[in-house]
């Protein structure tokens, strides 16, 4: 029988890398990578080679990119799903996707076991173990940072110099960094203290609002059905699309979010994010849903929102009840079909033009002009009917005052002895 075989998510920074040559050590196991391609960059370059260097017998680098954007990130954005009406959570619906593939390379190699880089109080390691146990429930989930002897990144950083593991981060440069296409999470360092303004190195790809042209920039957004196809009047593939919109917002200064959230396992953190892309996305998103959504679905869509966002960020992508408020979701984009003209400046997004073939605003009814077609007169009785409920409700409470007069006998009803004795009952 030959050795264990244990699948790593590897990303190539710091935890991962470590992670590699400590399970070699400590199971004597094959060790096989598995780095799914969501658009990062910083750890992209020699990844194979890294994961080689640190302990890897084999390494399995997958682009993942077009299905991450559009079976992940667009869902997410036709939902409206933003953590605490702020987060695009860029990261955590990158997770459900990862875990999927690494359940399918275990498959393939015959490995028993998947091991992450997730530390013991963060979203990920919930993320990563959950969807897992939904997808593969006899697979064991490692999670050394959660055991091991390391107890900070100092001593990660120490220990790779000391067994000739390249890494890129040190200790001038503690950033802990996640990054895909739809955004970059930074954390640790300097960070961790909510009155320390985040230094101009923590951020990766956004301009300060400060240095960001002076002059602003207008960009047009097309969908189908809540979905972003194109970019001025041409029509562009998704990754292509989000790649244009992220170096777009990057120069505006767009995406930055500087926030205390709350995590899952029931802590306040720092986190400090980018996303250009998304951000631009979702705000031209909700504005073409302002034109073509009525009230009451729009209204009643904005609960679906929150319930949608918290399910991803707290790792129940693969459950039935996100399954089915998908299913709602989808049926609400029938007719988000339309372009936004949205203008950037300076770190700001402000909405120019939108149009839609199912546009619900009439320009006759809501026009205070001669062509107003709107019947006023409609509205009297409309007013009291809407108010009835109202009026009832304060005549009853003006009677409980003693504010109000004794009823007509007419109006209290044969056999009605239960509303006399009320009345008696009121008027002491």
């Amino acid at each position: 029988m030959g050795k264990q075989k244990i699948v790593v998510a590897y990303s190539g920074g710091l935890d991962t890398s470590v992670m590699v040559h400590w399970l070699k050590k400590h199971y004597d196991a094959d060790i096989i990578t598995c780095t799914g391609n969501l658009g990062q960059t910083k750890e992209s370059q020699s990844l194979q080679k890294k994961a080689h260097a640190a302990g890897a017998s084999r390494v399995y680098s997958i682009d993942l990119r077009k299905v991450f954007l559009e079976e992940y990130a667009f869902p997410a954005l036709q939902a409206g799903a933003l953590y605490e009406e702020a987060y695009p959570m860029a990261t955590s619906i990158g997770r459900p996707l990862l875990a999927k593939t690494m359940v399918e390379v275990a498959r393939k190699e015959g490995a028993t076991m998947i091991a992450h880089g997730c530390t013991g109080k963060g979203n990920d390691q919930v993320r990563f173990e959950v969807s897992i146990g939904a997808l593969a429930p006899d697979i064991q989930v490692l999670a050394p940072l959660r055991t091991w002897e390391f107890k900070s990144r100092e001593e990660e950083i120490e220990y790779a110099a000391a067994n000739g593991i390249p890494v890129s981060a040190t200790v001038k440069n503690p950033y802990s960094i996640d990054e895909n296409l739809w955004g970059t999470s930074i954390e640790c360092g300097v960070l961790e203290d909510p009155m320390v303004e985040p230094p101009l190195d923590a951020f990766q790809s956004t301009a300060s609002p400060e240095l960001a042209p002076d002059e602003s920039e207008e960009v047009t957004i097309g969908f189908e059905k809540g979905v972003p196809v194109s970019i001025d009047g041409r029509e562009m593939d998704s990754v292509s699309l989000v790649e244009f919109l992220n170096s777009l917002g990057a120069r505006n200064a767009i995406g930055r979010l500087d926030m205390i959230e709350n995590r899952l396992v029931g802590i306040k953190s720092r986190e400090v994010y980018e996303a250009p892309a998304a951000t631009i996305l979702h705000f031209a998103h909700k504005e073409l849903e302002r034109l073509t959504l009525d009230k009451a679905v729009s209204h009643y869509k904005t609960l679906v929102a929150h319930e949608y966002a918290d399910l991803i960020y707290n790792g129940m992508w693969h459950s039935p009840l996100r399954e089915a408020l998908a299913a709602f979701v989808e049926k609400t984009q029938e007719r988000v079909t339309g372009i936004v003209k949205v203008r950037l400046y300076k770190g700001t997004t402000r909405v120019v033009a939108r149009s839609s073939q199912y546009s619900l605003y009439d320009p006759m009814l809501a026009t205070y002009t001669a062509e107003d077609r709107f019947d006023h007169k409609a509205s009297e009785g409309f007013i009291k009917i809407y108010g009835l409920p109202l009026k009832t409700y304060n005549r009853v409470a003006e009677k409980q005052n003693g504010k109000a007069t004794k009823p007509a006998p007419d109006t209290v009803g044969t056999g009605g002895h239960h509303t006399k004795e009320l009345y008696v009952a009121l008027e002491q």
